[in-house]
C-alpha cells in the first residue's frame, strides 16, 4: 500500500502521518508505541483514533495512555536547564522518549478489504509497524458515511482532533435497549436529543419519551445555562411526525405550545403492579403491599378508589371487613393520599383513555413526548411512566404475538424506543424485578419495545439489565464505581477506564456497543441552524435548498410560532 507522510500524495487512498512505530506489546494487554522525536507527546490524547499499518492487516486503534521513559536514569538525575535548549533537542528522541499505549479495536486485510470489511482483532502487528493518524476514509471505512442509499448512518461527532464524522448504525441502534450516561452537567440531555433526531429522521423507531424536565417536546435551555438562549425541539424540528402530551397542559402552554393531548389518568387505571415499584418513594413496607393484593381479590379495578374513599377509624374497620393488617392497610391509606395531590389524577376519564391515544399516536409512526410540566416529583415520575409503559408492552406484546402467528407483513409492529430519565430509580436491583423497564430490558427486541435509558448513576442500575445495553453513550463520569458499570462486560477496561475518565466535562463521549464496529471518543455534533437544516427543518434552510425541499415535502413546516 503506498504510504503520504505529510502532505505527499499517493495513488491509493493517502495514509496520514506517520507518528511512531511500534516497539512493543500483546494481544491482550495492548500495544506500545515509540513516539517519533519531531511529534509533541502533547499532541497525543487519551481517545484519538490511530491506524497501525501491519504487513498484512490494518490495525484500527485507541489511544489509551502516554508516558515519559529514558533509556538511562543518570539524564533524568540531571535533567538539562531551561537555558539548554540544544541539549533538550539532542536528548529528545535518544536518551528520552515517549511512549504511547494502543489498543488495536478493530483489523482489516489489506488484500480486499472492501469485501471482508473490518474484522475483531485476532492477530497483532509486527516489530516496528508505522503509526500513522487516522484520515477521513478510514473513519468512513469503519463507521459509514451519513446520507448513504439506506439510510441508516447518523452521524453523532467527531474523532479528536479530526474533521471527519463518525456515525451510529440506526438499524443496529434501533434493535437494542441503549443507554446514555454522564455525570450532572456533561450534557446527557443533548445527546439524548441527537440520538432521538436521528432515529425520526430516519424512521427505525418510533419514540415514546417520558420526558421529566420538558427538554425534548419544544424548545429547551442550552447547556452554557443562559436563559436567553434556548435550542429548537423536536417539534419544532418534526412537525407532525412528533406529538407532545402534556400532563401540566397550562405549563406547556405557557412555554408557547398547544398540546396535541392533555393527559388524565382515572384510580380504576392504577394495579397494585404500579403501586409497588414506589415502595421507596411512598416508604412502604412489603406488609403494605400484600394488604394492597387483599384490596384488589375483592374490589378488582376499583381497588384504590374504594380505599382512597375511607376516612380514619374507617380504614381499621375495613381491615378487618377483608383479613387485612390493620396497621398496614392504614399506611398504605396515608401513603396513597399523596396521589390525589396531582391535578391529572382523575375519577373518571371524559377524554377516553390516554393510553389508546398514545397507541394510536405511535401506530402511525408519530412519535409522543409526555411531558410533565411542573409535575416533576420523582412519584409523580415513577408513577405515570409505569402506568403508560406496563399498558404499551400489553399491546405490544398482543401485537407481537399476531404477527408470530399470522407471519404477515402489515401486521408486523413498528419497533418502540422508550426513553426515560433517572432510569436507576427503574431499574436498580430491586426495582428491576417488579417495573415494566426491568421486563423491556430482559426481553431484548422480543416484542419489538426497547429502551433508551439516561442517567447519571450507571452504578446504580441492576448487573443484568446493564448487560442487554447495546450502545452505551458516556459523557464524563468522575465515579470508580459508575465508570466501571458503564464498561461492565467490555473487553480492554483498563484502557478505556482512562479514556472515559479523560473526557471534558462539555461536547465529548465514548461510544462503544452494539451500533458502533468500536470504541470511539468523539466530540459531539452541534446542536445548532445547521443541524436543524440537515434534519429537515424549513426555516433554518438556505433558500435554495428550501425552495427544492418544499418542491419534494421533505421538510419540516413548522416554526417557533
Amino acid at each position: 500500500m503506498a504510504k503520504s507522510k505529510g502532505n505527499g500524495a499517493s495513488a491509493a487512498p493517502t495514509r496520514g502521518q506517520q507518528i511512531g512505530v511500534i516497539t512493543r506489546g500483546s494481544l491482550v494487554e495492548g500495544l506500545e508505541m515509540k513516539l517519533d522525536a519531531e511529534q509533541n507527546v502533547e499532541d497525543m490524547k487519551a481517545g484519538k483514533f490511530v491506524v497501525i499499518e501491519g504487513d498484512k492487516n490494518d490495525f484500527f486503534s485507541m489511544v489509551t495512555d502516554m508516558r515519559l521513559d529514558a533509556n538511562n536514569q543518570e539524564v533524568l538525575l540531571h535533567p538539562p536547564g531551561v537555558e539548554d535548549e540544544l541539549l533538550r533537542k539532542v536528548l529528545a528522541g535518544t536518551s528520552t522518549y515517549n511512549i504511547v499505549s494502543l489498543r488495536p479495536m478493530l483489523m482489516m486485510p489489506k488484500a480486499a478489504a472492501d469485501e471482508e470489511g473490518p474484522r475483531p482483532v485476532k492477530a497483532i502487528p509486527s516489530h516496528f509497524s508505522e503509526v500513522q493518524e487516522a484520515m477521513e476514509h478510514d473513519v468512513a471505512k469503519i463507521f459509514g458515511k451519513e446520507g448513504d442509499p439506506e439510510g441508516r448512518f447518523f452521524s453523532i461527532g467527531n474523532p479528536l482532533d479530526m474533521d471527519t464524522e463518525v456515525c451510529l448504525d440506526m438499524i443496529r441502534f434501533a434493535e437494542r435497549s441503549n443507554g446514555i450516561f454522564g455525570k450532572t452537567g456533561t450534557g446527557k440531555s443533548f445527546l439524548t436529543r441527537l440520538a432521538l433526531c436521528g432515529l425520526i429522521h430516519f424512521d427505525k423507531a418510533v419514540n415514546l419519551i417520558f420526558d421529566m424536565h420538558n427538554e425534548y417536546g419544544f424548545k429547551a435551555m442550552k447547556e452554557n445555562g443562559s436563559s436567553s438562549t434556548f435550542v429548537k425541539g423536536l417539534k419544532q424540528l418534526f412537525g407532525e411526525r412528533v406529538a407532545i402530551f402534556s400532563l401540566d397542559p397550562q405549563s406547556t402552554r405557557a412555554r408557547g405550545v398547544q398540546p396535541d393531548h392533555e393527559v388524565y389518568i382515572s384510580y380504576d387505571q392504577i394495579t397494585v403492579e404500579d403501586i409497588a415499584p414506589l415502595q421507596d418513594e411512598l416508604k412502604l413496607n412489603p406488609t403494605a403491599v400484600e394488604s394492597a393484593y387483599l384490596v384488589y381479590a375483592i374490589y378488582k379495578d376499583r381497588w384504590l378508589r374504594t380505599l382512597l374513599a375511607l376516612e380514619g377509624p374507617d380504614v381499621e374497620e375495613f381491615a378487618r371487613e377483608i383479613g387485612a393488617h390493620a396497621g398496614s392497610l392504614v399506611a398504605l391509606h396515608r401513603k396513597l393520599k399523596r396521589l390525589e395531590n396531582f391535578p391529572f389524577m382523575v375519577s373518571k376519564l371524559t377524554d377516553g383513555d390516554v393510553v389508546d391515544r398514545i397507541m394510536e399516536y405511535l401506530d402511525k409512526g408519530i412519535n409522543v413526548v409526555l411531558e410533565f410540566g411542573q409535575q416533576t416529583s420523582m412519584l409523580c415520575y415513577l408513577l405515570v411512566a409505569n402506568i403508560i409503559a406496563r399498558r404499551i408492552h400489553e399491546m405490544y406484546v398482543k401485537k407481537s404475538e399476531r404477527f408470530y402467528a399470522t407471519q404477515r407483513t402489515e401486521d408486523q409492529p413498528r419497533q418502540l424506543m422508550i426513553t426515560i430519565e433517572e432510569a436507576h430509580k427503574f431499574l436498580n436491583p430491586t426495582a428491576a424485578r417488579q417495573t415494566i423497564f426491568g421486563t423491556i430490558a430482559r426481553e431484548m427486541r422480543k416484542y419489538y419495545v426497547s429502551l433508551l435509558v439516561v442517567d447519571q448513576r450507571p452504578s446504580s442500575i441492576d448487573d443484568e439489565v446493564l448487560s442487554q445495553i447495546g450502545t452505551r453513550i458516556t459523557a464524563l463520569l468522575n465515579d470508580e464505581k459508575d465508570i466501571q458499570a458503564v464498561l461492565t462486560g467490555v473487553s480492554g477496561t483498563d484502557g478505556l477506564r482512562s479514556v472515559l475518565a479523560s473526557l471534558d466535562s462539555k461536547q465529548q463521549a465514548l461510544i462503544l456497543g452494539h451500533a458502533v464496529p468500536m470504541p470511539v471518543v468523539v466530540k459531539t455534533r452541534d446542536y445548532d441552524a445547521q443541524f436543524y437544516s440537515d434534519m429537515g427543518c424549513l426555516e433554518d434552510m438556505p433558500e435554495e435548498e428550501r425552495k427544492a425541499r418544499v418542491a419534494k415535502g421533505t421538510v419540516a413546516l413548522y416554526g417557533d410560532n
